[in-house]
């Protein structure tokens, strides 16, 4: 048996990396793609284009806007005299926010009045336009604190009147950056793509050559095919793994917090859904091209449905229940524990729980598939 096994593994390895630009495929691009998803993916909001419209030009309101500017979230990039000059300017995305300043600001300030300061956004991408939004909001509920307080000592009252003021602290990722975020998550995904594709490919290839039938006729099991077929990719998933963690942690400081033993179980589960779902296409495809156009739209579902840039929380009822058998969400939810957090099993029992399930499943389905087509 070992030594049926040990020929079928040589000839898999020797068809993988008989061309070498297939190394350059499996090993490097993967990590050039990682360090493009940690810059391009990027959901942080700085140096936000601002033009700004000030028909009071006074004292306070220049020191309204100086603070604005300096908290680094948005760049004075124009002063303009009205507001059809800022709709040209956001209609052609020169800018992102005008904010207009109409006259008597400073009066309404020195007799204790309300004074509205007028924010026009861009609200044609929404996440950007709802991440602005709050940086204006907070930084108005720190202008009216300071006005409050200011206004409190010229009265001769020993304290500003009561309020409640929120003191938040980001947890696990504090300046809040993306790479942390998003890093994992391209594991997932990369893991998936190439391993699913691989096992796909690799079968139906045996087909079309006419080689299928010279090695079902010869005295290897099924299974020991399978595996010869299987156990490469395995390799090949490890060492993606391996090398996209290295990347994460040497660009963008991304360490593993939590336990490398439930990294490499979580792989090892993860690539049971993968492997089998490629096995299977591998017995319902007739060409490389049926199989690898298959491939291609089971894992684009996967990483819409995964919550690798949209939460799943924030999905339709019916689509969540559609999650539940993704693999993906479950080995992101895991990675993303033990990248972000370091938490685990006590924590990560149910995610792990679902890719043994869904693993022996997928596989079991697989396999049986793969015996009645063959034999």
């Amino acid at each position: 048996m070992f030594e049926r096994l040990k020929a079928m593994l040589i000839k898999e390895f020797i068809q993988t990396f008989r061309d070498p630009r297939m190394r350059v495929v499996l090993f490097v691009l993967p990590m050039i793609q990682t360090v493009i998803f940690g810059y391009a993916v990027n959901m942080d909001v700085r140096k936000i284009p601002t033009a700004v419209i000030d028909r009071d030009n006074s004292a306070q309101s220049r020191e309204l806007l100086q603070v604005l500017f300096a908290s680094g979230h948005f760049r004075q990039s124009i002063r303009l005299d009205n507001e059809q000059q800022a709709a040209r300017l956001l209609d052609s995305g020169a800018i992102r926010v005008a904010v207009v300043i109409n006259h008597g600001l400073a009066e309404k300030l020195g007799r204790g009045q309300t004074a509205s300061v007028q924010a026009l956004v861009d609200g044609s991408d929404s996440n950007t336009a709802g991440v602005i939004l709050g940086y204006l909001s907070r930084f108005s509920e720190a202008q009216n604190l300071k006005l409050l307080t200011e206004q409190a000592g010229r009265s001769g009252a020993l304290a500003p009147p009561a309020a409640v003021r929120m003191e938040s602290r980001a947890w696990f990722n504090p300046d809040l950056a993306s790479p942390p975020f998003y890093v994992p998550a391209v594991i997932a995904n990369i893991l998936y793509i190439i391993t699913m594709l691989l096992s796909a490919m690799a079968v139906v290839r045996e087909k079309e050559i006419g080689t299928i039938e010279q090695v079902i006729v010869t005295p290897i099991r099924k299974y020991e095919f399978i595996l010869g077929k299987t156990l490469p990719f395995v390799l090949i998933g490890y060492a993606n793994v391996f090398l996209i963690s290295l990347v994460g942690w040497l660009v963008f400081r991304v360490p593993v917090r939590g336990s490398i033993t439930l990294l490499i179980v979580a792989t090892g589960l993860f690539l049971m859904s993968s492997l089998g779902t490629g096995l299977f296409l591998s017995t319902i495809s007739q060409t490389q091209q049926q199989a690898k156009m298959s491939a291609f739209f089971i894992i684009f579902i996967a990483m819409l449905l995964s919550g690798f840039a949209f939460p799943v929380e924030n999905m339709p009822k019916a689509v969540q229940w559609l999650t539940l058998i993704n693999p993906v969400r479950w080995f992101m939810e895991v990675i993303r524990g033990l990248y972000l957090k370091g938490v685990g099993l006590e924590i990560l029992w149910k995610q792990f729980g679902m890719l043994l399930l869904i693993g022996t499943v997928v596989l079991g389905v697989a396999v049986a598939r793969f015996r009645k087509n063959v034999g």
